[in-house]
């Protein structure tokens, strides 16, 4: 089912194995053809457009793009006990996990009487993506929201596709996530519509006391177009990153249980049939024992057919290596979304690895538990962005900003220097700034 990419017999430098290893293509470039048109008519007509363009993929018109205070007290109100209690610890858990993350304030004295101020400003209003496609994703609802109420920010909207099976409304089980974490401003709409929606703000004709204001950071995950719409509106507000599909790589060895393995191979590849999985092992009978297992496990879960498109696509593999350290230089490489370790001293590989949105560290830490309730995001870069990103945390809502006071002697003490350095780059009315208050 999974394809076999042999490394053992050759050195590979990093740029050339990030050409042969599977991975998901993202042509981001590409969907910016598309969604440049929908973004601009939303830019320009507002509420009009979004319902336009909501019709024409969502095959549905909701009575008001934002969704009624009703509609989420009655999607609370009708929510399973047991997926309420799930989503009440997933919350708390990740309400732990998130403060941790909170920088603190610093005051540095940089010569006598003079201070420099390290201050951490939340964003003002914020515009959180759930996606709605081949599955519904009110975990996504906690990850975002949370985060964004850890870091102190004020006004939260949430939008997500309008669905024809529920009249127009989102998913009922996301309106009680909302519900339940006091969101009372969401919004029916999805895909590029929704991102330029909130980078530009909208009036909806059918409720137009309750304009939806622009905000000022957009997050979330999504397919390609929202990640395209990401990247067209991110020189008006800032966003988190460009995610695309799903990826799990797992490091593992002889001691890795092969059912273990196999087990969260497949719970990523369950996301779509584009989803990646990927195993890096030395180990060959590792290697037999998850491809004796893999098949019938794929073949007996729900999404069996979505399942094996994915494992069997170019995108996921097993990349066989020679020993520990090649399996570490390929994951580093490769640069995961999410990156398992099962091997012997699993904590002391995850010390090597320098490239990955999240490490989950030995047999009893699998993906799904940072997906829901471990305390941890599971909004996280792909497509080898781990390189140089960050999974979302609350820095996605903070500003960092410098405040400087210093009194007039501390001045003085500075000014030769700032005036020398004025000069030298023939801009003395900057020393003179500074010697008119000598």
């Amino acid at each position: 089912m999974m394809s076999i990419l042999d490394l053992r017999e050759k050195d590979y430098s990093a740029s050339q194995l990030a050409q042969k290893l599977p991975r998901a293509s993202l042509d981001i470039d590409g969907a910016l053809k598309h969604v440049a048109p929908i973004i601009e008519d939303v830019r320009a007509h507002g509420g009009a457009a979004i319902r336009r363009w909501t019709r024409k993929f969502d095959l549905v018109d909701p009575k008001t793009i934002r969704v009624p205070a009703s509609a989420l007290k009655e999607a609370l109100e009708g929510l399973d006990p047991q997926v309420r209690e799930g989503l009440e610890i997933s919350i708390r858990n990740n309400r732990l996990g998130h403060e941790a993350q909170l920088p603190q304030e610093r005051v540095v004295e940089i010569v006598p009487g003079g201070f420099v101020r390290q201050r951490w400003i939340p964003a003002r209003r914020v515009g959180l993506y759930v996606p709605g496609g081949l599955a519904v994703y009110p975990s996504s609802v906690v990850m975002n929201v949370v985060a964004a109420k850890v870091a102190g920010v004020e006004s939260i909207a949430v939008a997500s596709p309008a669905q024809k099976e529920f009249g127009g409304l989102p998913h009922p089980t996301i309106l009680a996530a909302c519900e339940l974490l006091g969101v009372d401003e969401v919004y029916s709409m999805g895909g590029a519509q929704a991102i330029a929606g909130f980078a530009f703000g909208f009036t909806d004709e059918a409720d137009a006391a309750n304009p939806c204001e622009p905000v000022d950071v957009v997050t979330g995950p999504g397919n390609i177009f929202v990640a395209a719409a990401k990247r067209a509106v991110k020189s008006v507000v800032g966003i988190d990153a460009e995610a695309g599909t799903t990826e799990i790589a797992i490091i593992a060895d002889e001691e890795a249980n092969p059912r273990f393995v196999a087990r969260d191979l497949i719970s990523q590849a369950e996301h779509d049939p584009a989803a990646a999985s990927v195993l890096i092992t030395h180990s060959e009978q590792l290697v037999a024992a998850v491809e004796g297992v893999i098949e019938e496990m794929a073949r007996a879960t729900k999404h069996s057919e979505r399942i094996r498109a994915a494992l069997s696509g170019p995108q996921s593999g097993i990349v066989l290596t020679r020993d520990l350290a090649q399996s570490v230089f390929v994951a580093n490489t490769y640069a995961a979304e999410h990156l398992e370790i099962q091997t012997k001293d699993a904590a002391g590989v995850a010390k090597q690895i320098r490239n990955a949105g999240a490490i989950f560290v030995g047999p009893y830490s699998p993906v799904p538990l940072g997906d829901y309730v471990a305390g941890s995001n599971h909004v996280l870069p792909t497509g080898g962005t781990a390189r140089f990103a960050s999974g979302l945390n609350v820095h996605a809502y903070l500003k960092s900003v410098q405040e400087i006071e210093y009194s007039r002697e501390a001045l003085a003490g500075l000014t030769p220097a700032l005036v020398a350095l004025a000069n030298s780059e023939d801009l003395p009315a900057h020393g003179e700034a500074a010697t008119e208050r000598a």
